[in-house]
């Protein structure tokens, strides 16, 4: 399994940032897969997931701070989630982790909320909202 996000940088309080997560390596949509973020001294907390297909544990997983704000999506053709991160603030600043493990039961919420249920990261991209 491999994955490898890009599409951090820089941004005003009020912008937009689009991360992508190109995966490799495994059947990428029998999979759970997701974003994770890690701020200074800070546990890794799950900001959103979506689920493998829809008929198997789709849909999809917001953490209650960036609902209305972030949108994940996961393109099956081409092996790649996306993250439209818009209406960014200070405190969305960390590093951004991709993150999947197959999912047998659990769906989006049940492995967003528990990161250590996820067996496969990516190296992670930073994200800074500063004016």
């Amino acid at each position: 399994v491999q994955l490898v996000e890009s599409g951090g940088g820089v941004v005003q309080p009020g912008g937009s940032l689009r991360l992508s997560c190109a995966a490799s390596g495994f059947t990428f949509d029998s999979y759970v897969i997701g974003w994770f973020r890690q701020a200074p001294g800070k546990e890794r907390e799950g900001v959103s997931c979506v689920g493998a297909t829809p008929d198997n544990f789709g849909g999809t997983y917001y953490a209650d701070s960036v609902k209305g704000r972030f949108t994940i999506s996961r393109d099956n053709a081409k092996n790649t989630v996306y993250l439209q991160m818009n209406s960014l603030k200070p405190e969305d600043t960390a590093v951004y982790y991709c993150a999947t493990e197959r999912d047998f039961s659990g769906g989006p919420r049940y492995y967003c909320t528990g990161p250590k249920r996820l067996s496969s990261w990516g190296q992670g991209t930073q994200v800074t909202v500063s004016s």
